[in-house]
């Protein structure tokens, strides 16, 4: 039997929780359902990457509302080029 897979937010939701809000690995670990030992790791690794960001007091929806934005960001920068691309091919058509 394998193990679940889970997406990249949920782990992200689930070390954020622990993080941000100073729970326990054990307790998160349980209330969400992977193994404690898994869930210490990513939390290990999330501080280990991002050292001046476990001690900010930036909450947790202050994190999703910043990854929402960047994600909205993403979308209209494609959508822009994507506009350029046929604006230049219309004009291409009608010169």
């Amino acid at each position: 039997m394998s193990a679940p897979k889970y997406s990249a937010e949920f782990k992200e939701q689930v070390v954020l929780e622990i993080v941000q809000k100073s729970r326990p690995i054990a307790e998160v670990a349980r209330s969400y359902g992977p193994v404690a030992q898994t869930v210490g790791n990513r939390v290990a690794r999330w501080r280990k990457e991002h050292p001046d960001l476990s001690t900010d007091a930036m909450t947790a929806e202050e994190h999703a509302e910043i990854k929402r934005l960047k994600a909205e960001l993403r979308e209209a920068r494609m959508e822009n080029e994507f506009l350029k691309k046929a604006a230049a091919f219309f004009a291409q058509e009608s010169g």
